[in-house]
């Protein structure tokens, strides 16, 4: 890990909590991710996602006017994302990407517990971790992901006969991909030797594709094989047709035409 580019990103959160330390109506700081709670993750590439906790009718005022942004490091690029927040480049390199919220209204806010860089005295340290957890949706079953993964590669193989390629690839390399995504962790709980390489990297529950190369490093090798490219589609749902033959019962009919239009 660069030191120097994890020690720039902590003092820039740093420099940030100072500057809202002069506005009366600022609260707290909340670092997030990597600069948050998994400040072992900081790398090189790190960029920086932050919350900023405001008063009551003051969030306006702190998303129209980043003078308390503006007066930390020039900013090269800025742009509202979300009605919370923005992301933004300052003009030393530094990415961020941070939101506004009011106390009351964080409440209703689900998010990874965080780390409070700045904070009120009267503010307590449990203001960065979430009241309104992240409540994942039902697990699908094993027969559903494996009938989505065949039946994208079967409309994905259609559209590329017919010349549709980039409707194909999503398809094929994208909608099929994100269900091997959540195969892969069936296929490790069902092999217990497997189960040490993922045990020590946490997963992000709002984004399942972070990470997923540390967390499965016995699926990696294969990622490449299952998205080619915009000219490889065919090529592409035959590596992922047989991972699943690999590794799971699939239905003999659907196999052979994904294998028919694979030609």
């Amino acid at each position: 890990m660069s030191q120097t580019h994890a020690q720039f990103l902590l003092s820039r959160l740093e420099a940030i909590g100072h500057s809202l330390a002069k506005r009366e109506s600022a609260l707290a700081l909340i670092g997030l991710g990597s600069v948050g709670r998994e400040l072992h993750r900081l790398d090189e590439y790190s960029d920086l996602d932050f919350f900023v906790v405001v008063a009551g009718g003051a969030k306006r005022a702190y998303l129209q006017d980043l003078s308390w942004l503006e007066e930390v490091a020039q900013p090269a690029y800025q742009f509202r994302n979300t009605p919370d927040g923005y992301k933004l480049l300052f003009a030393d390199g530094i990415f961020c990407e941070f939101a506004v919220f009011e106390q009351d209204e964080l409440r209703s806010v689900p998010f990874s517990a965080g780390r409070v860089v700045w904070k009120r005295e009267n503010i307590p340290e449990s203001i960065a971790v979430p009241e309104k957890t992240h409540t994942p949706q039902e697990k699908p079953t094993v027969e559903w992901l494996i009938g989505e993964t065949l039946t994208n590669l079967y409309m994905g193989l259609s559209r590329d006969r017919r010349g549709e390629k980039l409707s194909a690839m999503r398809f094929i390399q994208v909608f099929a991909v994100e269900r091997l995504l959540e195969l892969a962790e069936i296929i490790e709980l069902a092999t217990p030797s497997r189960a040490e390489y993922s045990s020590t990297v946490l997963p992000d529950v709002f984004a399942p594709e972070r990470r997923f190369e540390q967390r499965y490093p016995w699926i990696e090798h294969a990622l490449a094989d299952f998205m080619q490219g915009y000219e490889r589609n065919r090529q592409s749902a035959r590596a992922i047709l047989e991972f699943l033959q690999e590794h799971f019962e699939i239905n003999q009919a659907m196999r052979k035409v994904i294998l028919d239009y694979c030609q």
